[in-house]
């Protein structure tokens, strides 16, 4: 099935190459590079054996947005990686396996490849990561019945075998009550972290219910000068019933969240002592049980991923007030399909054009081109593109010989 979908690939590719020759009379140019993390027993293109998880490499064409096979892709360093993230630099990459409880570290070189450099192991599963916009410190969100939250320093990439701080993120008043992290996200400015999680003994489908906690939780942490993190005035927030997905905006002014039970994005402004509060004419609705929200660079648009539609609703952002409205297509609406079950969402940072998602039930990436002007999406040539099995983790980086979006609050 995987030789097959790989046979795919290459023969999309093909195709590409040719449309492009035709209608450009000139040869594809690669602007990022896109690694999307899988399950699977070999490594694409090469002989490695894999324990169960590899990071594969796609290049992305600056004109279509389309991706063909990239570098020979490397085993994960474990298995079922479900998590990536890039350093601000663009030169390391870090990888989350979570059946093995680790955080292996790669260094990326200017052509896309991967190099394994070091690993270290946590005392629970990985379920969210990000990296300083300084590249100084590895934020981790690690646990499945309790949260927690360690910061590791970086030095050239290498991650320090021991986390500097760790925190356990408790339920307010239920402090015994099993708490599953989800996602984390840094402000741009580096100067506040902020985590999602939910309650799994007052939200437990299917399950034993035990508190009746609110369920939904958003806590925040001011970056001390030293690294240290303190909590904002006010934190934990709600945040509605099983908040998946975390996005800070460019001006460091709003944070998103989706709610995968209630269908809805979750709008905050960010205030003095980066205290948050709820943009008063939210929520807004989404697609069916959201899973992972990203805001491009400039931050005029939003992107939301929907596991159940398989679908993308996309979003125009007011910078005066941070309210998101629907940004609705050629055929009158807000949602793009994409393949099954899309769990993580990523938008190229060379050029903040093309949005691509990992579609873990369709072993697939799913590729969109987006308006700058209105922020709608087109779905790009051929997708979606096949993958290795379940994907579970996107991540871009830009080629060498690109500059990168960026907006400076």
């Amino acid at each position: 099935m995987k030789f097959r979908k790989l046979r795919q690939l290459a023969v999309v590719s093909a195709i590409g190459l040719g449309v492009a020759t035709l209608f450009s009379g000139c040869q594809l140019v690669t602007i990022d590079y896109l690694f999307v993390a899988t399950s699977a027993s070999t490594a694409s293109g090469s002989s490695t054996t894999c324990p169960g998880g590899e990071i594969e490499t796609y290049a992305v064409d600056s004109q279509s947005g389309a991706i063909r096979n990239g570098a020979p892709a490397v085993c994960s360093g474990g298995s079922t990686p479900n998590v990536i993230a890039v350093s601000p630099g663009y030169q390391n990459l870090y990888v989350a396996n979570q059946v093995d409880k680790n955080v292996v570290h790669f260094s990326l070189a200017t052509n896309g490849v991967l190099t394994n450099k070091d690993t270290v192991t946590l005392a629970d599963p990985v379920t969210a990561m990000t990296v300083s916009p300084d590249g100084n410190s590895l934020y981790v969100l690690s646990g499945t019945t309790s949260a927690t939250l360690s910061v590791f320093a970086l030095s050239s990439g290498a991650i320090g075998s021991a986390p500097e701080t760790q925190l356990s993120l408790t339920i307010p008043g239920n402090a015994a009550d099993l708490v599953v992290p989800t996602a984390i996200t840094v402000l741009p400015s580096g100067k506040a972290v902020f985590v999602t999680a939910y309650d799994k003994s007052s939200y437990n489908p299917g399950g034993t219910v035990t508190s009746s906690a609110s369920p939904g939780w958003l806590y925040g942490f001011v970056v001390g000068s030293s690294g240290a993190l303190t909590p904002t005035p006010g934190s934990p927030y709600n945040a509605g019933v099983k908040p998946s997905g975390i996005a800070a905006e460019a001006t460091n002014s709003y944070l998103y969240v989706t709610d995968f039970a209630s269908n809805q994005l979750i709008g905050y402004g960010v205030y003095s002592g980066f205290a948050v509060n709820f943009l008063l004419n939210g929520p807004y609705k989404s697609g069916g049980q959201p899973s992972a929200v990203a805001v491009d660079s400039r931050g005029r648009f939003m992107y939301v991923s929907n596991s159940l539609d398989s679908s993308v609703s996309a979003y125009v952002i007011d910078i005066q007030t941070g309210t998101p409205s629907a940004a609705v297509n050629t055929t009158g609406s807000q949602t793009n399909s994409t393949d099954t079950q899309p769990v993580a969402i990523a938008i190229d940072p060379a050029l903040a054009r093309f949005v691509y998602t990992a579609n873990y039930l369709g072993n697939s990436i799913s590729g969109f081109r987006l308006d700058p002007t209105a922020g709608t999406l087109k779905a790009t040539q051929a997708t979606p593109y096949p993958t290795g099995i379940h994907p579970a983790a996107v991540a871009l980086v830009p080629h060498g010989n690109h500059s990168v979006q960026v907006v400076t609050p």
